[in-house]
């Protein structure tokens, strides 16, 4: 049966969202898009028209912080599934519309607050979860964290772990081996991004929260496609809630920079441009030095054109089977030019976009309609990777670690 989808946001990820939404209108019948900026929502509606897709579509203005704003256009629109791909500080409101609205909710990352970074794990329990109970009273689907990580490597995580008797670890490694050709741009929101590494790293060890310091702890991967890269633990979403879902496993999250990012990077954090703090200058201005970096920095949009290279994102997920050790890594190879070609995006935006489309098309068949809140590894992993097998992202296996017999993951369970 046909629901009509509402995406919220109009940057690369939810352009993404949009064509791949166009695609499959087939399933998901009318749809919608708004942002803060109804100029924006309508150039991504043309792009999409501009590769043939003739379904209904249509742009609106809304202020996403406004959760009555937000529930209004919800019932004016007619819209069954919300894909939230905004910014991460409006999914709380977005999340409220749909509990008040009764339409099934889809986001990729864990609400923030603009003055809090990194909060105390689980980090989930500060915001999203606490809706878990009205969701289940309302039967409301939300699926929470639904991009690619957190998301698809949930899934990932999931389906390495059903094949096991017990897990004992997860580490989740995620290489852009690509080039944008700037001297220094950020893949998506800079606010975001930045946010995500300046503050505390948690993980979670030994059944206990851990700490340390972004760049403290290194390690070099050799993963299919990219080769032998150094990767940094970095805290992240999808950590917060497989700790919780699987407490008996070790849980990490590493993620690839270069040299000149660290150093970039370490400059403007040394001299207080990545703060989210307000200053006042001696002019008596006042500003927020990391909304001002973001200001001058590329938008991650404009880096698709010239992008080259490839990424590679999976689990890495240790564990037993009948007495025996097992080790699965369980992953995906994008490539930027394939995704400029198709949805005139970088892939970053692509692999982030992709999957909640995948997500709402399940909703939408009733096979991961939960009338209740789920983070992905609480979904069945196998239509998932059915679908993102279809719809542009395909889903491989090495079994017996990165050096072992690499294969599609329906040759492996079959």
């Amino acid at each position: 049966m046909k629901k009509n989808v509402l995406i919220i946001g109009a940057g690369g990820v939810a352009q993404v969202v949009a064509h791949k939404c166009a695609q499959n209108a087939d399933v998901l019948g009318e749809l919608h898009i708004a942002s803060r900026t109804k100029s924006k929502c309508e150039a991504i509606i043309a792009s999409v028209r501009a590769k043939g897709h003739d379904c209904a579509f249509t742009a609106y203005a809304v202020d996403a912080t406004q959760t009555p704003e937000v529930a209004q256009l919800i019932r004016d629109t007619g819209a069954q599934i919300v894909i939230n791909v905004g910014t991460a500080f409006v999914n709380m409101h977005v999340l409220d519309a749909c509990i008040d609205t009764g339409a099934a909710y889809i986001d990729t990352a864990i609400h923030e607050e603009p003055e809090k970074i990194c909060e105390t794990p689980p980090w989930y329990a500060n915001y999203e979860w606490k809706r878990r109970e009205s969701c289940a009273e309302k039967g409301v689907t939300a699926i929470l964290g639904a991009g690619f990580d957190p998301g698809v490597v949930n899934a990932y995580a999931r389906f390495a772990i059903d094949q096991m008797d017990e897990v004992k670890s997860i580490d989740i490694v995620d290489i852009n081996a690509g080039s944008h050709g700037k001297y220094f741009a950020t893949n998506f929101d800079p606010e975001i991004n930045f946010r995500e590494f300046t503050g505390t790293v948690y993980y979670w060890e030994d059944q206990q929260w851990k700490e340390t310091s972004m760049f403290a702890s290194g390690h070099e991967w050799d993963l299919p496609v990219v080769g032998p890269s150094k990767a940094y633990q970095s805290g992240h979403d999808e950590v917060h809630s497989l700790a919780t879902n699987y407490p008996q496993a070790d849980v990490r999250f590493w993620m690839g920079f270069g040299d000149h990012y660290i150093n970039v990077f370490t400059v403007l954090k040394n001299i207080g441009l990545l703060s989210e703090k307000p200053v006042t200058t001696a002019e008596g201005q006042e500003v927020v030095p990391l909304k001002l970096v973001k200001a001058c920095l590329p938008d991650p949009a404009s880096l698709a054109p010239d992008y080259t290279g490839k990424t590679c994102i999976g689990d890495l997920v240790k564990g037993t089977k009948d007495g025996k050790d097992i080790e699965l890594f369980v992953y995906n190879v994008a490539d930027h030019k394939d995704a400029y070609t198709e949805v005139g995006s970088q892939g970053i935006s692509y692999t982030a976009g992709v999957p909640p489309v995948a997500a709402a098309m399940l909703v939408a068949t009733g096979e991961w309609d939960a009338k209740t809140m789920k983070n992905v590894e609480e979904l069945d992993p196998k239509p998932f990777f059915t679908l993102l097998d279809r719809i542009g992202l395909p889903t491989r296996v090495i079994k017996g670690g990165l050096k072992g017999q690499d294969m599609a993951w329906t040759d492996y369970t079959g």
